[in-house]
């Protein structure tokens, strides 16, 4: 994917509009985790330093529905109703007053501000008159970021006049929100798409994800071997045809693989199962078989006879074989057998990329084969590209304590799946060839 970055363009003086990905976790308006804030600060300070006028934007969160071109119940929202506890009227009342409060980029303004020796002031709209005034006063070396853009329901919609709104006057694009390059909304793609902002390139985030990923995934060093966990096989249909053509070895874990484990004709007990994939993994396997790939499954599994309650609850398991699972019984963890063969296949390989958990990671009992999975991908940190891609996966990673023993771990896990699946993703899509 040869696409121009900011260091192929002059920003001096040029006002640029950068989507980044400031959807942090919050509690209490106190950010938790400053992850992707830390990961788009190259760009944002390569801007600054090269003189741009700089105009940040991002969403956070999922707004309720008030903020949508109709208004839509959750699930959640309607059952209350159905129960009589509240009504729509009163759920709207309360969204129009807690989400804005709630989901408000101000802390992020905030700290950008301090990591940036205070050249970052906020905007309380988007494209109203705050935000007009703002970015009609930068200065060379400045930036405003925006409030959070998924309060318009236009954004989501592509709405060709809040496009323009959004890109008011800015001669140059930056796309560096990797996590959000698969979705086709105004900000991520439609303003270059419906040639709004004819300039389009993408920041350092976008440029190192492509460089590691897409490279990896279209040239890997060999043996190459790829892990995919979670707990649907529905979820990665397209991840395993397409990832069953590239890779050498794909080792399968998580609760889809109890699928692939009745499709084999095991007894998998009360494990989770999608039985209308089975077909399909049959047709996965007979491939693998056809290519001559390695297609592993758990031969042993910690099970269980419920789901902890609390998730990370206590739990009283069994290690039992992963073809005879008892009745009563639900799989919830890779055992100790499959550990060693899955840790050996990452131990000969020269490339791997894991998505998805082995098991049920959040209670410390079950974290095991996905602790162990982490374990092996940081033993050969240094001997092999290791690539985590986002998601669950980079979370067990960040919590295990082996983030700085991994190549690369993906800031999109949304993104990283398409991108494994070999999709072409809008927000990327969208940016300038390199000629």
């Amino acid at each position: 994917m040869n696409k121009k970055t900011i260091r192929d363009v002059d920003v001096k003086g040029k006002k640029v509009l950068v989507r980044c990905d400031f959807n942090v976790p919050m509690k209490d308006g106190v950010i938790t985790d400053e992850n992707r804030i830390q990961g788009a600060l190259p760009t944002i300070k390569y801007l600054l330093e090269n003189g741009a006028k700089v105009t940040l934007c991002s969403h956070m969160g999922k707004p309720h529905s008030i903020f949508s071109a109709e208004v839509k119940l959750n699930k959640k929202d309607q059952k209350k109703i159905d129960a009589g506890e509240t009504t729509k009227e009163a759920i709207i009342a309360k969204a129009l007053k807690d989400e804005p409060k709630k989901l408000t980029l101000k802390p992020v303004a905030d700290r950008l501000n301090e990591l940036l020796g205070g050249k970052v002031t906020f905007a309380t709209d988007v494209i109203g008159p705050d935000a007009t005034a703002k970015r009609d006063a930068l200065k060379e070396g400045e930036a405003v970021l925006l409030e959070n853009l998924r309060f318009h329901w236009e954004e989501e919609k592509k709405e060709e006049n809040f496009c323009k709104a959004l890109a008011y006057d800015a001669e140059i694009y930056v796309n560096d929100a990797f996590g959000t390059a698969h979705r086709s909304h105004a900000s991520t793609a439609a303003i270059v798409e419906k040639g709004i902002i004819k300039t389009a390139v993408c920041g350092f985030l976008i440029e190192k994800e492509l460089a590691v990923m897409a490279d990896t995934l279209e040239n890997p060093a060999r043996p190459f071997v790829a892990i995919l966990g979670g707990a649907k096989v529905a979820d990665k249909l397209n991840v395993i045809a397409n990832l069953l053509e590239k890779c050498d070895t794909l080792i399968i874990g998580g609760g889809m693989a109890y699928t692939f484990i009745k499709a084999k004709g095991g007894k998998i007990g009360n494990s989770l199962v999608d039985d209308e994939k089975i077909a399909y993994c049959q047709e996965m396997m007979a491939k693998a078989e056809e290519k001559g790939k390695k297609l592993l499954l758990p031969v042993d599994t910690v099970a269980a006879k419920a789901f902890p309650d609390p998730i990370d609850g206590p739990i009283e398991t069994v290690v039992v074989d992963t073809m005879n699972i008892p009745d009563d019984m639900e799989g919830l963890d890779i055992g100790p057998e499959t550990v060693k063969m899955y840790a050996a296949e990452v131990n000969n390989a020269k490339a791997v990329i894991w998505n998805g958990p082995m098991g049920v990671f959040e209670n410390p009992t079950l974290a095991a084969g996905t602790k162990a999975i982490a374990q092996a991908l940081a033993n050969v940190y240094g001997k092999a590209t290791t690539i985590i891609g986002g998601g669950d996966s980079a979370a067990a990673v960040q919590q295990l304590g082996f983030a700085d023993k991994m190549t690369h771990i993906s800031t999109g896990g949304g993104a990283s799946l398409e991108l494994f699946e070999g999709k072409v993703l809008p927000g990327i899509a969208c940016l300038n060839d390199k000629e």
